[in-house]
């Protein structure tokens, strides 16, 4: 197109200019930067300029020029704007200073220490947080196992929810709160919440059955937590006494302790927090006697004081991040329900068996029960590791025969028994924890 235009004849292009849209144009005597530049192209193109005035009906005289232009010729040019954020050192140094003040604020704010052993853990979930994941697991539970649920009244769950009060009895007193007495241990209603109904699926039942099991999935420990004895935990305390630290006690504040007890052949007991105790019959099958009973379940409270499903989702913090900020900010039933998937299926690193080991050790001398049969529980529980019932145990509490060992020469259990001498005697102990 642009060559024709070249070999045309003035006359040619005279008339084809002429034929181009004219503009009106009300201010004549000015002439905008755009027609000063549209006149430089049609320079460039050797164009004659065409301008034929004829009278409006507004009186005015004058028409915008016209000119053929290609659009190769045509430039555009971007708006000028201010640097970046990112390239002013000032700013960049001051985003610095204050997301790492926020970061470092973040993570000593959330710094708590466990009970007995004195570590230091980094606990992001708040304790409402980490109440309602556990409500909403246990409304799960029992949505899974409707119909296996005993009934208050049957031997066996008055038999648990005995022993488990006691427990709960001796973790008040080894926080020091015998001034304010916590709520009496109930046993729970087999209908799940209503504000819980959307997790009572048949797939999601599934689920929580497999996770309860164990799965066919294997434990794997990190290095860090290959626990082959117990220095740490002298070293831990060490360091805790010099500091001065005091255990976490906020999550406990205000809980209301239930007791479940569902007719399985599983050889199991949790304790969800929010104080939520399950055990299975297959375990009071395996274990007769009310000490051996009250170990697991104090083994099992140990990890919910110290709050060790909070760490381990914590520490599987780029796995949850999203949905924890939509928890806390949104409140949405769905990742709650979700999120407490995570109770079940991350399985506690060996530091924290060890330290639920101790804690329940002490518990169980505390509520009147001999602390030289857990060593015996756990030996148990690795004798018969052919049973796959008791393996559903184990896929989760690891080296029972090593455990065992440790904990029958460990410190603790001279505190231990001693604790259990001063309670027999009818002078109970208080603060051990």
């Amino acid at each position: 197109m642009l060559n024709l235009i070249r070999r045309s004849k003035p006359s040619s292009l005279c008339s084809l200019a002429s034929k181009i849209t004219r503009f009106k144009d009300p201010y004549p005597s000015h002439s905008s930067p755009s027609q000063t530049a549209i006149a430089t192209v049609a320079g460039r193109w050797r164009l004659p300029l065409t301008a034929k005035p004829v009278v409006s009906s507004t009186g005015y005289d004058a028409w915008r020029r016209s000119y053929y232009t290609a659009r190769s010729e045509l430039q555009h040019f971007r708006r000028r704007q201010g640097p970046r954020w990112y390239q002013n050192p000032r700013i960049v140094v001051l985003v610095v200073i204050v997301g790492g003040g926020a970061a470092v604020t973040l993570y000593y704010g959330n710094i708590e220490t466990v009970p007995y052993t004195k570590r230091t853990h980094f606990v992001l979930l708040s304790p409402s947080v980490e109440r309602q994941l556990g409500e909403a697991q246990f409304n799960e539970i029992k949505s899974a196992l409707r119909g296996k649920i005993l009934p208050a009244l049957h031997p066996d769950s008055i038999r648990v929810r005995l022993i488990s009060k006691q427990i709960i009895e001796a973790v008040q007193r080894g926080f020091r709160h015998g001034d304010q007495p916590w709520s009496d241990i109930d046993y729970a209603s087999e209908q799940p919440s209503p504000e819980f109904a959307y997790s009572a699926s048949p797939e999601k039942a599934r689920g929580t059955i497999r996770a309860l099991a164990g799965g066919d999935e294997e434990v794997r420990w990190s290095k860090e937590d290959e626990v082959l004895d117990d220095e740490w935990v002298h070293h831990s305390r060490k360091e805790g006494k010099a500091r001065g630290s005091q255990p976490a006690t906020r999550h406990l504040e205000g809980l209301n302790w239930e007791v479940l007890v569902v007719r399985d052949d599983m050889v199991n007991a949790m304790c969800l927090p929010g104080g939520k105790i399950i055990v299975f019959t297959g375990l009071l099958d395996h274990f007769r006697t009310d000490a051996e009973i009250a170990t697991v379940i104090g083994h099992e409270v140990g990890h919910a004081i110290a709050r060790h499903s909070a760490e381990g989702i914590t520490k599987n913090l780029w796995f949850a991040i999203l949905q924890l900020i939509l928890l806390q900010f949104f409140g949405m039933p769905d990742v709650i329900n979700a999120m407490s998937h995570l109770l079940l299926r991350l399985p506690f690193s060996r530091r924290m068996e060890m330290e639920a080991d101790y804690i329940g050790l002490l518990l169980v001398a505390s509520a009147g029960f001999d602390p030289r049969v857990a060593p015996r529980v756990y030996e148990k529980l690795g004798q018969i590791t052919g049973d796959s019932a008791l393996r559903d145990y184990l896929s989760t509490h690891p080296s029972s025969k090593r455990r065992a060992q440790i904990l029958s020469q460990a410190e603790v259990m001279n505190e231990a028994l001693a604790l259990y001498r001063e309670t027999i005697a009818g002078h109970g102990i208080a603060g051990f924890l």
